[in-house]
């Protein structure tokens, strides 16, 4: 079965976060592209980055099994006005796909109401936009199909648990001990 992800990016991102999550599932054979909401193929990153995107968010389709969200200010603030996202996001939800998103970036979901009654967690301090979440303090919390994270202290644990909802656990574990992660 051959697997895709997309994960949008936003001036000001959190590049620890997104880059991690990136290498690991490129390891692991999972295809993921890094897709621009800016309208160009740089974006530079909240502590002056730029790393060059794969796509375009007009050169994509809803193909992809997952999107992912990478947290960061103010790319959250950026991913969360964009409305074609937004769009995006609610047909993930109608056809019961995949949604990630770690650090304040889970608060783009729960803004748009659509963690009501499911546990969540995200950056200390950004709680409130976890509007009607069960909120939870794990380093990544999975509520059905919405995987969520708390930051960038907890982007491997994010980009591991993806692999191993994408794949298995066995690969999961494969990839921690291929990279000497310690849990």
């Amino acid at each position: 079965m051959s697997l895709k992800v997309n994960m949008f990016f936003a001036t000001g991102y959190e590049e620890v976060e997104a880059l991690t999550v990136v290498d690991l599932l490129r390891r692991e054979g999972i295809e993921i592209e890094m897709v621009s909401i800016t309208g160009e193929k740089v974006v530079t990153s909240s502590h002056g980055v730029s790393v060059v995107m794969d796509k375009l968010f007009e050169e994509i389709d809803d193909s992809a099994d997952m999107i992912i969200l990478p947290g960061g200010m103010p790319g959250t603030l950026n991913l969360k006005a964009y409305k074609p996202l937004q769009e995006k996001i609610l047909r993930y939800v109608k056809a019961d796909k995949y949604l990630a998103a770690i650090c304040a970036a889970p608060t783009v979901y729960g803004e748009m109401g659509l963690l009501e009654g499911r546990k969540a967690a995200c950056y200390p301090g950004m709680e409130e936009g976890l509007v009607g979440a069960i909120k939870c303090y794990d380093n990544v919390v999975v509520d059905g199909k919405f995987i969520t994270s708390r930051g960038l202290g907890t982007a491997l644990d994010f980009g591991l648990k993806i692999v191993e909802i994408l794949k298995d656990e066995v690969a999961a574990t494969k990839l921690a001990n291929k990279i000497v992660y310690q849990a």
